[in-house]
């Protein structure tokens, strides 16, 4: 049996991949998500109970760290972990230390996007012990090419260089577009030119613009920095550029669109998942702008429609807070991705009732908060009104 975690971009399609070639996969994703053939864990232990090879395809270093240590309980010896996401080899080597004695480990982060993920193209970088690279490599050929690249942590190390180039070449590609731009160069003679020469592979790319993202802004950004480029360097400019779309909300974009000219803002999605009651139709239960979530308030109605708990503080606050999880979780984030949290309450005097339930589900550090007395609200008994804000991951 195979465990596999994260099911994002990538890990959606690799998963299915393994479903596809015949394999028994259980899989597991922070934000509950299924794959279709698949069996759904609850948790990471569920999920890597009984695994023979457990995958790993997370979003950097902090994420490895957390799942594979929730997982700990579940490892058996004789297991080996095949961390495929892109976190560098310093991460790579503190998994050494994390698993225990008797579960193998091999590195094997990938060069390619979503659409290769789908159609096993692409190119597996796999370091390793060789029994551990023997057992795994079949499990790794569903999902393209795979170079064998030395010991555990070879496979983080190249796959740094690799983006240190390929990361900033595409940055250089777009001020080279911009400059054409400028000086009244045709765009697409300017990519047919450069095609002929040594930057031909990314003018290539550029020639078609990503009808979906495969490779986020902020994920470049984050792998960039991996390498931890010197200052003046190409990469390191390249890095800070990457920042700037970054802060400015465009995270969630395709490397490639910053080819495609200045990179716009993301245009305002409205949000009404089937899981929250219906809306009067004057508003929208969320709205998302790029890699920020904003979430109308909610009230503690039941899914007819109708107040849960009158007068019951506790039981109205314990509804919002579901409402407010399933908007959050329709859109791959939970509660400690909120980033500021509105109250409106009839009553400051009931706000302990409120507090106790809400820190149940704010375990972390809470976020920024603002609580508004109000003489009432729109919905006839209710108490309490919960609005927040949220980054997409």
């Amino acid at each position: 049996m195979i465990a596999f975690m994260g099911l994002g971009r990538m890990g959606v399609p690799m998963a299915e991949r393994l479903v596809a070639a015949g394999h028994e996969v259980t899989v597991w994703n922070r934000t509950a998500r299924d794959v279709a053939g698949a069996v759904t864990a609850a948790g990471p232990a569920e999920a890597v109970a009984g695994a023979g090879i457990v995958v790993t395809m997370l979003r950097d270093g902090a994420a490895v760290e957390e799942t594979l240590t929730a997982a700990l309980p579940g490892l058996e010896p004789g297991t080996v972990v095949v961390e495929m996401s892109t976190i560098g080899p310093e991460a790579v080597g503190g998994l050494r230390g994390l698993l225990p004695k008797g579960v193998g480990l091999v590195d094997a982060p990938v060069l390619g996007s979503v659409e290769p993920a789908r159609t096993g193209r692409l190119t597996v970088l796999a370091a390793g012990f060789e029994q551990d690279l023997t057992r795994v490599r079949p499990v790794l050929e569903t999902f393209g090419t795979v170079r064998e690249v030395g010991a555990p942590g070879a496979g983080a190390a190249l796959k740094t260089a690799v983006m240190s180039a390929v990361v900033p070449g595409t940055v250089l590609l777009a001020e080279t577009l911009e400059l054409g731009r400028s000086l009244g160069v045709e765009r697409e003679l300017l990519l047919e030119v450069l095609e002929g020469t040594p930057m031909g592979a990314f003018a290539r790319r550029a020639a078609t613009a990503p009808c979906e993202t495969g490779y986020a802004l902020g994920l470049a950004a984050k792998d960039l920095a991996l390498a931890r480029p010197a200052a003046g360097t190409l990469a390191a400019a390249a890095h800070a550029r990457l920042r700037d779309e970054v802060a400015a909300g465009r995270g969630d974009s395709d490397l490639r669109a910053l080819s495609a000219g200045p990179v716009r803002a993301s245009r305002v999605e409205t949000i009404n998942p089937p899981t929250v009651p219906a809306t009067n139709g004057f508003y929208s239960h969320a709205t998302r702008a790029g890699d920020l979530l904003f979430v109308s308030g909610q009230v503690a109605l039941d899914d007819g429609g109708e107040l849960v708990g009158p007068d019951d503080m506790t039981a109205q606050s314990e509804r919002v807070m579901v409402l407010l999880g399933r908007v959050l979780a329709d859109q791959g984030c939970a509660f400690e991705d909120v980033t500021h949290i509105r109250t409106f309450t009839t009553d400051l005097s009931r706000l302990r009732e409120y507090g106790a339930v809400r820190s149940r589900y704010f375990l972390k550090d809470p976020p920024a908060s603002t609580t508004v007395e109000v003489s009432r609200l729109f919905v006839p008994g209710a108490l309490l009104e919960v609005e927040l804000t949220a980054s997409v991951r």
